[in-house]
C-alpha cells in the first residue's frame, strides 16, 4: 500500500509542478584518497582509483569533442548567416529595392566569407542602379583588386563599361520596359529561328542585365532543345559564367533532363572544386530521379557533407535499396544515421524497425525509434516497447510517442507500466501534450 501511495505522490507533483522531462541528474563519482608514504593500498581502492582515472580520461575526451563540436557550430552558424544575407539582398535585388540589397551586400563582402567576391559586384549593382555612379566604380575596382582571378571579374568589366557609358538619373523601376514581354518575344524568336535567338541570349548573359532578366534568358533556352541551346547551357553549367548563373544552368539540366544533361551533370560535378555547385548537381540529379548517380555519390564523395546531402535526396527519390547497400557497408555513426534519415524521408519503416530492434549501436537505435514516431508507427513501437529491456530506450518510445502527438499510446503506457520512472516518464509528457483523452487521465489521477 505505501509503494502504490509513493507512486501517485510522485505522479501528483509531477502534475501540479508541470516539470518538464529530460533533465539528468549526474552520480556523484567516489574519488579514492591518495596513500599516505608507505601506505599499501587494498584491492578495493586500486579499482577505485582505475576507475576515477579512466572517468577522468572519458570527460578530458568529451571536453575535448564538445569544443570541437562548438567551433563546428560557430562556423556552420556564420556560413548560414551569410546564405541569409545573399538570398535577402538578392530578393530586393528581384524587388527593385535597391538601397536595402546595396546594405545587405555591404553587409556580406564585411564578413570575408566565399560570397565575398559576389557581394561586391552585386552592390556594384545595386548603386548603379541608384545613380551612384562613383561608389559602384569604388565596389567594382575593389573586386578587381581583391579578387583578380574571381569568376565574378569578367561581369564586373561589363558592369564597369555600363557605369562609364551611362549617364542620367537613378533607374525608375516603373519606368522600365516590361521584362515579361522581352521573355515572350525571345521565346518566339528561338521557336523561329532559334540560332538568332542563342545569339541574343549569349550577349544578354554576358551583360550587366538584371538578375531576373539573365534568369529568364537562361530559362528560355534550357526549354529550347536545339543542339546550340544544349550546347550553350552546358558552356554555362560546366563554368564558363559567373558561379550563380553556373548553378542556375545546373538546376535546368536537372529540370528538363535527358541522357546529354546527365552526361553534363556528371563532368560538372567531377570537375568542379565549388561545394555550391556540387550541391546543385545533386539537387538536380534529385529532380531528374537520377539514383545511379546520387548513389555514386553517397558511396564514393569524400567530403562528408556532400555525401551526407546525396544520401538524403536518395531518400526523397525513393532509393530504397541503394540506401539498404550504404547502410551495410558504412562504418560512420553520423552517416548511418543520415542513412536513416533516407529511410525515413522514403517512408521505409520496415528498416528503421529493424534498425530499432536489432542494431548494436544505441545511438542508432534511439534514432530509428524516433522515425517511427515521427511517421505515426504506434502499432510498431509498442511491438518494440514490449520487448525492449533498456530503459533508455523505452524512454526514447515514449519521447516518440510524444514527439507524433500519440497521448493514446501513452495514456496506456502509463496505465500499465509498473516501473516507476518510466510511469513517470509518460505522465510527465502527457502534462505537455494537452490531449483530450491525456487530461482526462491526469484527472483521474489528481482525484484518487
Amino acid at each position: 500500500m505505501s509503494s502504490k501511495m509513493s507512486t501517485v505522490d510522485a505522479l501528483r507533483k509531477v502534475l501540479m509542478s508541470g516539470v518538464v522531462a529530460g533533465l539528468l541528474a549526474v552520480p556523484a563519482r567516489t574519488h579514492a584518497r591518495l596513500p599516505f608514504a608507505g601506505e599499501t593500498l587494498s584491492p578495493e581502492s586500486d579499482r577505485f582509483m582505475a576507475q576515477d582515472t579512466e572517468q577522468n580520461r572519458r570527460d578530458a575526451e568529451q571536453q575535448v569533442r564538445d569544443r570541437e563540436q562548438e567551433r563546428k557550430d560557430r562556423e556552420r552558424e556564420k556560413l548560414d548567416r551569410m546564405q541569409e544575407l545573399y538570398d535577402d539582398a538578392r530578393e530586393a535585388l528581384d524587388d527593385d529595392k535597391y538601397q536595402q540589397a546595396e546594405q545587405k551586400f555591404a553587409e556580406l563582402a564585411q564578413l570575408n566569407g566565399s560570397q565575398t567576391d559576389a557581394a561586391l559586384y552585386w552592390k556594384a549593382y545595386a548603386q548603379n542602379r541608384q545613380g551612384k555612379k562613383d561608389t559602384a566604380l569604388t565596389s567594382i575596382a575593389d573586386l578587381k583588386k581583391r579578387f583578380p582571378q574571381s569568376r565574378w571579374k569578367r561581369d564586373a568589366e561589363a558592369l564597369e563599361i555600363e557605369v562609364r557609358q551611362s549617364t542620367g538619373p537613378p533607374v525608375n523601376p516603373e519606368t522600365q520596359s516590361d521584362e515579361e514581354l522581352k521573355t515572350l518575344a525571345l521565346q518566339g524568336v528561338m521557336n523561329s529561328d532559334p540560332e538568332r535567338g542563342i545569339q541574343i541570349i549569349e550577349k544578354r548573359l554576358a551583360s550587366a542585365a538584371s538578375p531576373k532578366d539573365k534568369s529568364k534568358m537562361l530559362f528560355v533556352l534550357a526549354q529550347n532543345g536545339s543542339p546550340g541551346a544544349q550546347e550553350l547551357l552546358g558552356k554555362i553549367a560546366t563554368g564558363q559564367s559567373n558561379p550563380e548563373l553556373q548553378r542556375k544552368a545546373v538546376e535546368y539540366l536537372g529540370m528538363f533532363g535527358g541522357n546529354h544533361a546527365a552526361n553534363t551533370l556528371a563532368e560538372v560535378y567531377a570537375k568542379s572544386g565549388d561545394p555550391g555547385v556540387k550541391r546543385a548537381v545533386i539537387r538536380s540529379y534529385m529532380i531528374s530521379g537520377n539514383k545511379e548517380q546520387l548513389f555514386k555519390i553517397a558511396k564514393d564523395e569524400k567530403d562528408e557533407s556532400l555525401k551526407r546531402d546525396a544520401i538524403r535526396q536518395l531518400g526523397l527519390v525513393g532509393g530504397q535499396n541503394e540506401l539498404q547497400q550504404l547502410y551495410q557497408s558504412e562504418s560512420s555513426t553520423e552517416i548511418r544515421r543520415d542513412i536513416l534519415q533516407g529511410f525515413f524521408l522514403s517512408g521505409q519503416s520496415e528498416k528503421l524497425v529493424q534498425v530499432a530492434q536489432t542494431d548494436k549501436d544505441p545511438e542508432l537505435r534511439s534514432a530509428a525509434i524516433r522515425d517511427l514516431g515521427l511517421m505515426g508507427k504506434s502499432d510498431l513501437l509498442q511491438s518494440i516497447y514490449t520487448k525492449e529491456t533498456d530503459r533508455s530506450l523505452k524512454e526514447e518510445v515514449l519521447n516518440a510517442y510524444f514527439l507524433g502527438g500519440n497521448s493514446h499510446a501513452l495514456v496506456a503506457v502509463a496505465k500499465s507500466e509498473k516501473d516507476p520512472e518510466l510511469k513517470k516518464r509518460a505522465v510527465e509528457k502527457l502534462s505537455l501534450m494537452g490531449s483530450k483523452e491525456g487530461n482526462e487521465y491526469l484527472m483521474e489521477l489528481l482525484n484518487k
